[in-house]
């Protein structure tokens, strides 16, 4: 599932490669569109160090050969609380798979909380009378 051309906004994309002076700095104006992949998914380009990039990259979808729906359906059947095995039957993806995406999710997700925690930390809190 790719996005729609015209809701990609580029002061949200980033750079993903970790030796680029500008690298996971948003709205520098270094992103720009370059094409889509066989895939149909659109490919950015940073124009600080050339490295070029699919919109999926750094999250739970990249790479993989399940559809962004197949995804999701997995997610949902997690949050009501199927394990591995059900989740295999209900949907037909091998087990492996589904074990691959679980450990994606919680590799983003702690990623997310990290973030969070450290927003958090430099706001300061208002008590509630």
């Amino acid at each position: 599932m790719t996005k729609n051309k015209s809701k990609i906004d580029l002061k949200n994309e980033f750079c993903s490669n970790e030796n680029c002076n500008d690298y996971s700095k948003r709205d520098t104006a270094n992103i720009v569109k370059y094409g889509h992949d066989k895939n149909g998914k659109q490919r950015f380009k940073c124009k600080t160090c050339g490295g070029v990039f699919v919109e999926t990259k750094n999250t739970i979808f990249y790479n993989r050969k399940l559809s962004q729906d197949q995804i999701i359906l997995i997610c949902k059947l997690l949050v009501e609380k199927n394990g591995i095995r059900a989740i295999e039957r209900i949907t037909g993806i091998h087990r492996d798979t589904i074990s691959d995406v679980v450990k994606d999710i919680a590799r983003h997700a702690r990623e997310v909380t990290d973030f969070l925690i450290e927003i958090v930390g430099k706001v300061p809190v208002k008590r509630l009378n």
